[in-house]
């Protein structure tokens, strides 16, 4: 994986434009200490309607959604107003925004969800496990044709899982100190019996057979509770990435967006697939929880540790060609140098705190940076 070649394309990938949306989830923060706000319902009711901004399953957490994109400048722009709009309708009640995969204070448990029978039933099904809901991720929607294209995507995004949530890597800090994590979003998550990278599967019955499993097992109540980290959407003709952690920033979202869609059009154009093992799937992806791109990340293809840095060059070389294709190359190759020169949103928020040594400086770090 961490030496990608180019391949040969049975099919142009020029041909294959792919729609995307992103619908990315925030924490509510009082700005003087940090502390989670349990105020979404009255953030949310002074909403104009005019962008797509709903509660999530805790009070302390908002979340936004674009409409069907077709570019990544589309994609940008959405996500700046809806970040901008978040952030005005929050500061009305005294709160701030902030886009960081998990609370960096204490946080109250079980956390005060958000009303409804579903997250009753969830509460009730699943006990203590709704403790971690306090959780924030990004979700990057490649539109699909059909489910059997859908479930091609679907394969080939698994085996770069590890290396988008290395990229994503956002969630350092909960219950007041450092988790020895990047992203403990996706450790607080992984106990979930829905959660997780899903199995390779060979056809749209096999997939529809693991899913029947999950709802007969109880692990999911219905279709929209199967949490695997690359799904196909049950609301939408869409396939839908949720390994990542919410993305520090627009122009990081924007990045790992554009690296999607080019997975997923790589693939629909026919290059191949590697059907990488379950075990190894796992530790590469613990690994890449556990360091994001500071250290080393682990090559599930090859079963050794190399830098992170060389898989994620890898991903680049080898959706070249659709980056180029979409015109997203210089925007993907400028913002992965980018990333590795300043580190992940993990890395900044350890930089943040390590300042003074005050858990706050943290707090106060994300409430700026979420509105670059």
């Amino acid at each position: 994986m961490s030496k990608a070649t180019a391949v040969p394309l049975p099919r142009p990938v020029s041909d294959l434009p792919l729609s995307v949306g992103v619908e990315e989830e925030f924490l509510l923060v009082d700005p003087g200490t940090g502390a989670l706000r349990p105020i979404a319902g009255a953030v949310l009711g002074g909403a104009d309607g005019k962008l797509d901004l709903q509660p999530e399953m805790t009070v302390f957490q908002v979340e936004s959604a674009t409409a069907v994109c077709r570019t990544m400048a589309e994609v940008r722009e959405q996500l700046s107003a809806a970040r901008r709009e978040l952030a005005g309708l929050a500061a009305r009640h005294g709160a701030r925004v902030v886009a960081t995969g998990t609370p960096v204070l204490p946080e109250r448990r079980p956390p005060p969800l958000t009303e409804g029978e579903r997250y009753r039933a969830i509460a009730a099904g699943f006990g203590s496990l709704v403790d971690s809901l306090t959780i924030c991720g990004c979700h990057v929607h490649i539109g699909i044709p059909d489910r059997e294209t859908g479930l091609l995507i679907c394969n080939h995004l698994r085996q770069w899982l590890p290396v988008l949530l290395a990229m994503s890597s956002n969630s350092p800090f909960g219950e007041g100190r450092d988790t020895g994590y990047a992203s403990w979003r996706y450790l607080l998550w992984s106990p979930w019996p829905s959660a997780g990278a899903p199995p390779w599967f060979s056809s749209v019955e096999d997939y529809r057979s693991g899913t029947r499993s999950l709802l007969e097992s109880g692990a999911a109540l219905d279709e929209a509770m199967v949490y695997w980290d690359v799904r196909l959407s049950v609301k939408h003709p869409t396939v839908e990435l949720r390994v990542c952690d919410v993305a520090a920033t627009v122009d990081e979202a924007v990045l790992v967006t554009a690296l999607v869609r080019a997975v997923a059009a790589m693939a629909v154009a026919g290059a191949p697939a590697f059907p990488v093992s379950d075990r190894a799937l796992r530790t590469a992806l613990w690994r890449s929880a556990r360091d994001g791109l500071a250290g080393a990340g682990f090559d599930a293809r090859s079963g050794r540790l190399v830098p992170a840095a060389d898989l994620v060059r890898g991903l680049v070389d080898r959706v070249r060609p659709a980056l180029r294709a979409a015109g997203d190359e210089e925007l993907v190759v400028d913002g992965v140098e980018r990333l590795l020169v300043d580190g992940t949103g993990a890395a900044r928020q350890r930089r943040a705190f390590a300042r003074r040594g005050e858990i706050s400086d943290v707090v106060s770090f994300l409430v700026e940076q979420t509105l670059r």
